[in-house]
């Protein structure tokens, strides 16, 4: 049995969105840059996405760029207002992707900007009483705060976030990565000026995303070279990619309700399932779907003789999760994300990530796994 609980790194293409994919690939293969009839049909199918994104998200097809994923989503968005802005100031945590944290840390390094680094709790709150006192003091600041944490999964109260930042005139820039296809997202009710998007994780192909940027901000290209995007990202486009993208979104966007429901009770039901059978279970992060994303558990388990091989024993058994804890091994420095919240990094920690693939026996098999593994100590 081969069970993938890895679904926030990444997710199964839906079968329909490879139906809709295969024939671009086959029969469309035109430069959407060429103005005969193949290239112009091509075109369309870039600008019918595109418009079904918009629509999704409820703003214009003029504020969706296509890009290669969350990552250059991230850089361009944080790199391009600050040279656009001249902003001098970010405000962000240390819980952020590293396509965030990363890009941050070398902007300050270089001495472009200067970097506050918000509080968050130990369940990887964010300080919303902080955020305005910075922002009472650097009111020509870019905040880069994530709508949901891809470790531990908190959620960021981001329309609260967003009337934060528009009361001192703050530029907002949010990782969406984590949320795009599994919440039904009204930018027209949330105050951002920048959202990230990457399409394998609800169900479309990887190397494919989405940047929004907001009608009120105007940014230079950020990838030189032809007119595509509207002159802002040169480079052919992923054509297959996009088409994908669009499909899977709409797919999302037309069961969400039902997958919200659905995945949210297996979420529950492995939380129980776990408590009942390893005593000392805890786990990282908010856990409610109030507060959480309801397709991560960050579960950190009792300290054990196998804890270090924790994740192995699992591959073994053919169950596919992340970890998220130090490893003395001296190869991985641990989940960064854990050191922000202050976890305890001496004891094990998995991330499983849930899908509506999954299924109720698989949970029922993975706990009695993680059962058998810590029952070693006590027979031993």
């Amino acid at each position: 049995m081969k069970i993938y609980l890895d679904n926030a790194a990444t997710t199964k293409l839906d079968d329909a969105v490879i139906e809709a994919m295969i024939p671009v690939m086959k029969e469309e293969y035109g430069n959407p840059s060429s103005i005969h009839g193949s290239g112009r049909k091509v075109r369309s199918l870039i600008e019918n996405s595109r418009k079904t994104v918009a629509k999704l998200l409820n703003v214009t097809p003029a504020e969706i760029f296509f890009t290669s994923g969350g990552t250059e989503a991230d850089n361009t968005a944080i790199c391009q207002v600050i040279e656009n802005y001249n902003i001098t100031h970010i405000i962000s945590s240390k819980i952020e992707h590293h396509a965030v944290e990363h890009t941050i840390s070398v902007l300050e390094k270089k001495g472009k900007i200067k970097v506050s680094w918000i509080n968050v709790d130990s369940k990887g709150n964010v300080d919303l009483i902080q955020l305005e006192e910075l922002l009472k003091n650097n009111p020509r600041t870019l905040v880069s705060l994530m709508h949901a944490n891809n470790e531990i999964g908190t959620l960021l109260p981001i329309k609260e976030v967003g009337e934060i930042c528009e009361k001192y005139n703050a530029i907002f820039h949010s990782d969406t990565v984590q949320t795009v296809g599994h919440y039904p997202l009204n930018l027209r009710e949330i105050k951002v000026h920048f959202i990230t998007c990457a399409a394998h994780k609800f169900h479309g192909p990887k190397g494919v995303g989405f940047l929004y940027i907001n009608h009120a901000i105007k940014i230079d290209p950020f990838i030189n070279g032809g007119a595509q995007e509207r002159n802002m990202r040169g480079g052919t486009e992923n054509v297959y990619g996009i088409v994908g993208l669009a499909k899977a979104l709409e797919i999302c966007y037309n069961e969400m309700e039902e997958h919200i429901k659905y995945i949210s009770g297996l979420k529950q039901y492995m939380i129980e399932k776990l408590q009942q059978t390893i005593p000392g279970i805890e786990f990282n992060g908010e856990t409610s779907t109030e507060k959480a994303l309801y397709t991560v558990l960050n579960c950190r388990f009792p300290a054990h003789p196998n804890a270090e091989m924790l994740l192995f024993n699992l591959d073994i058994a053919g169950i596919y999760a992340s970890g998220g804890s130090a490893c003395t091994s001296g190869s991985n420095q641990g989940s960064h994300v854990l050191k922000g919240i202050g976890a305890n990094m001496n004891r094990p920690s998995v991330r499983f990530s849930f899908c509506k693939y999954n299924t109720k026996e698989e949970i029922d098999f993975v706990v009695k796994k993680l059962e058998e593994l810590f029952a070693v100590e006590q027979t031993a």
